[in-house]
C-alpha cells in the first residue's frame, strides 16, 4: 500500500466496510485490526458498533506508510 488515496487504501476501506479491522489487516497492521474488530464487536452488543465500524473504514482509507 503506497499511501493515502492509493488503490490499496480504497480496497482496505472497502474491506473494513464489510468487517471492521479487515482493511487494517490487509495493510499489515495486525494489532490495529484486532483492536478494531474486538471493539466493534463489543459495542455492537449495545448497538454502538457502527461508530467503530465507520472509524475503521476512515482509518483504513487515510493510512499513510512510514518511510
Amino acid at each position: 500500500m503506497n499511501g493515502q488515496g492509493s488503490t490499496g487504501n480504497v480496497i482496505a476501506a472497502l474491506a473494513s466496510l464489510v468487517i471492521p479491522g479487515l482493511g487494517q489487516l490487509l495493510q499489515g497492521r495486525l494489532l490495529a485490526a484486532v483492536v478494531h474488530f474486538l471493539f466493534a464487536a463489543l459495542l455492537w452488543v449495545i448497538l454502538l458498533g457502527w461508530i467503530v465500524h465507520i472509524y475503521s473504514i476512515v482509518d483504513a482509507a487515510r493510512f499513510k506508510t512510514r518511510k
